[in-house]
């Protein structure tokens, strides 16, 4: 398993639709927890509103105010726009 450095605690409440809909998801990708596939619903759901999902090791330093994107990735984005309105 590789190192995770995961130090934050994120406690939510959730009914039993939200739960179950949760689980199901889970199971039906064989998920091995709940963490893990909560994990990867808000990963799925930053990607779908266009968050740039950093990878892992990217520091706090790396990340622009204005975008909310690493600014390498925010750099690649704004040359490839600026190139293709040439």
């Amino acid at each position: 398993m590789a190192n995770l450095n995961r130090v934050e605690r994120l406690q939510i409440m959730l009914d039993d639709a939200e739960l179950s809909a949760i689980d199901d998801w889970r199971f039906a990708r064989r998920m091995p927890s709940r963490a893990s596939a909560i994990r990867e619903l808000l990963r799925l759901g930053l990607t779908a509103e266009g968050m740039v999902v950093s990878p892992a090791g990217t520091k706090s330093k790396e990340y622009g105010v204005v975008e909310g994107a690493p600014k390498t990735a925010a750099r690649k984005q704004n040359s490839a726009r600026n190139t293709s309105s040439k």
